[in-house]
């Protein structure tokens, strides 16, 4: 895609939904961080599901740290990996208390020292949680970017570089939501609704059909 079809690309998702956001329910930086540590290889449904009874019980890194791995399990255990999130989950608001007084760091740097934080959680909280202009690479925009043309790239590294420097600057701060919900719900990995995409004419995708269906497709 060259610029301008970058900007009616982004202008379509706009149009479509003016203020995106995440489907994990939190309320605070640090329930937002529990969260997302939480839904590595899960799905925000099921996330939410533990959460959401979760934070009525304990939600400061104190409160679950008094909790206690064990404590935790019972609220996290229908979640995959849930022994070692809650490993990471203790980890973590230990390293907060001790570190940070007990608030989410605002930096790349602290967050990827947190257990379980990767770069692509890390990109998450500085996004999400404190409206920093990042991407966080997951399967749903890996498969958009490469898919539509919008930012190819063999690996996330070389796709979140490409989204970076290709969004234009002024969609930069949603783009991380507009790409997930798109590939979430439309650009679907074995089902994409390519009929009724709205920003299906911008893109490049070879295989697309009015019935959406791909084989062998990212």
């Amino acid at each position: 895609m060259n610029l301008d079809q970058r900007r009616a690309f982004f202008e379509q998702l706009k149009a479509n939904n003016p203020h995106p956001e995440t489907e994990l329910e939190y309320s605070s930086p640090f329930e937002l961080l529990i969260a997302v540590l939480l839904s590595a290889q899960a799905t925000d449904v099921s996330v939410n599901k533990g959460t959401c009874k979760l934070f009525k019980i304990a939600n400061t890194p104190q409160a679950l740290l008094d909790l206690g791995e064990e404590g935790v399990k019972p609220y996290i255990q229908h979640i995959g990996l849930f022994n070692s999130k809650g490993r990471h989950i203790q980890e973590t608001c230990r390293l907060l208390l001790e570190k940070h007084h007990g608030e989410v760091p605002q930096n790349r740097e602290a967050l990827e020292a947190l257990p379980g934080v990767g770069r692509k959680t890390a990109n998450v909280i500085l996004n999400t949680a404190f409206g920093q202009p990042t991407i966080a690479v997951d399967t749903h925009i890996f498969r958009v970017s490469n898919r539509t043309g919008l930012a190819p790239g063999k690996d996330v590294a070389k796709v979140e570089e490409q989204l970076l420097k290709r969004v234009p600057k002024e969609f930069l701060q949603d783009a991380h939501h507009w790409l997930i919900l798109h590939g979430r719900y439309t650009c679907k990995a074995r089902n994409p609704a390519c009929a009724q995409c709205i920003v299906e004419p911008l893109c490049s995708f070879k295989q697309k059909t009015s019935k959406g269906k791909v084989r062998g497709d990212i």
